[in-house]
């Protein structure tokens, strides 16, 4: 995508940006917005807990300085919740958390109209690059084959069914390792 402008972030420099990113979340789930889970008020909540984790990072993507789409996510801590709710047996170390193991993809989201340009991998590779964990998760809704179809195409791998929220969807949990 020609004209595409990366910028990175950390927790401190979101709040500048914050009411954007809200803005592409209502675009991007402006179907869904009235359930709960997906409200504007519950993402940003959930925006709010993954920034305050150290290993918080984000890249927003711009066109013509406006925000198009972004990806967020942070090191899951070693008292993480995140594999609450995990619902497929696992062994025990599959989800042990060292507090720099693993990066949670929590969130990457493009506009509409800038699907299937590339845009969303290359925010994606932009935000792993350089990360000090071995591996990457995140959660894709089961009810979107086509999406973990696509991050299958870029390694990721099923690693087991979670519903992380008991009003949450249930989600494929999916890793990709990262190169040291």
């Amino acid at each position: 995508m020609d004209g595409l402008q990366l910028e990175r972030r950390d927790a401190t420099g979101l709040d500048d940006v914050r009411h954007e990113l809200l803005d592409v979340y209502a675009e991007i789930y402006a179907d869904r917005l009235s359930e709960e889970f997906h409200s504007i008020e519950r993402f940003d909540e959930r925006l709010g807990w993954n920034t305050e984790v150290p290993g918080f990072a984000a890249v927003v993507g711009y066109l013509d300085d406006t925000p198009i789409g972004y990806a967020y996510g942070c090191t899951l801590p070693a008292d993480t919740r995140w594999w609450n709710g995990l619902l497929t047996p696992v062994p025990d170390s599959a989800t042990v958390e060292t507090g720099a193991r693993t990066f949670a993809l929590s969130e990457l989201m493009v506009v509409d109209k800038l699907r299937g340009t590339g845009t969303a991998r290359r925010i994606h590779d932009e935000l792993l690059r350089g990360r000090p964990e071995v591996r990457v998760t995140l959660l894709v809704e089961r009810d979107h084959p086509k999406v973990r179809g696509l991050y299958e195409t870029w390694g990721y791998e099923w690693f087991g069914e979670l519903q992380p929220f008991p009003d949450a969807p249930l989600y494929d949990a999916m890793n990709l390792p990262l190169q040291p």
